[in-house]
């Protein structure tokens, strides 16, 4: 029978250390594991190389000076284009950059979990990859085509962290939303993989929910160390069909981003606690933003 894998936050980020490589799964601002990144913020670990289809995640630990490199394609909050701290990182030299092809960093996972040292791929040719990365090879296809080829070189994860809608105690994940991203490459390319759910549930009952993708049982048991159930634990970013993206929370952090003075009451207002302080204060939040709308309403319906 397998083992009982669950664990909090804190536990997860203990087994971190200097210097690692880290996987975060999601993309861009979909169903990233931010309660376990918040609790990354509230450790002291640092100088990692992340790897990422990166957002606020990166945003987060840039912000806090935690990334030593970023191996990326891009860093995004999706409605918003640009992840704002991501930005000012790169703009004062704060981190090495590693920027690849979309399909050179699935294929470097894809090298990783099957333990090779690269794969041939078409991704990347023709582009400024090799011109922005001169440490990346070609490979020529030793077939009668002769074909040459991107040798995306392996991703390999000392840890990765994920988030999905549901898991059992065990380590099996699933989701339920429209696309599984690659959550099971970050987890089957690292040493140890950490994965937060919505809900933890017997295994039995992951049958139950099907979503909408054709095989919502995504990540195995096999590939994880860690289970952590943590309700809300992807806010701000989307977790459908649990929820979508905190569009109003997030305009509230991208603008606390671009004003050093602001982001320090934003720190303070909102990352300062623990995961449960988190999730009051943007109850909190959106309270105060309804009593704001009704009062606007009122003056509105006061001038007509």
């Amino acid at each position: 029978m397998s083992r009982d894998k669950t664990m909090t936050p804190d536990d997860v980020i203990s087994r971190l250390e200097n210097g690692m490589t880290l996987g975060i799964g999601g993309w861009g601002a979909r169903r990233k594991p931010m309660a376990l990144v918040r609790a990354l913020l509230r450790s002291d670990v640092r100088d990692l190389t992340v790897v990422s289809y990166g957002g606020p995640d990166v945003g987060l630990l840039a912000a806090a000076g935690k990334i030593r490199r970023l191996v990326t394609a891009f860093v995004t909050l999706d409605s918003i284009p640009l992840e704002p701290h991501f930005t000012a990182a790169r703009q004062r030299g704060a981190f090495e950059l590693t920027e690849l092809d979309e399909a050179m960093v699935m294929w470097g996972l894809t090298a990783a979990a099957q333990r090779l040292p690269f794969l041939p791929v078409r991704a990347g040719l023709g582009s400024d990859v090799l011109r922005v990365n001169p440490q990346l090879r070609t490979v020529t296809s030793p077939y009668e085509d002769g074909e040459e080829l991107m040798a995306a070189p392996a991703l390999r994860l000392d840890a990765a962290l994920v988030h999905l809608n549901r898991a059992d105690a065990h380590g099996n994940g699933q989701y339920l939303g429209p696309d599984p991203y690659f959550d099971d490459l970050f987890c089957e390319a690292a040493d140890q993989a950490y994965v937060s759910c919505e809900r933890i549930v017997e295994s039995a009952d992951l049958l139950k929910e099907q979503g909408t993708g054709p095989q919502t049982l995504l990540v195995k048991r096999a590939f994880v160390s860690g289970v952590v159930e943590t309700p809300g634990g992807a806010h701000f970013t989307s977790c459908a069909p649990d929820y979508e993206r905190d569009e109003a929370f997030q305009a509230a952090y991208a603008r606390a981003a671009r004003d050093p003075e602001q982001w320090r009451a934003f720190g303070d207002r909102f990352l300062s606690g623990d995961e449960d302080a988190y999730q009051a204060a943007v109850a909190a939040f959106h309270h105060q933003d309804h009593h704001q709308d009704q009062r606007q309403d009122q003056r509105q319906q006061g001038d007509v």
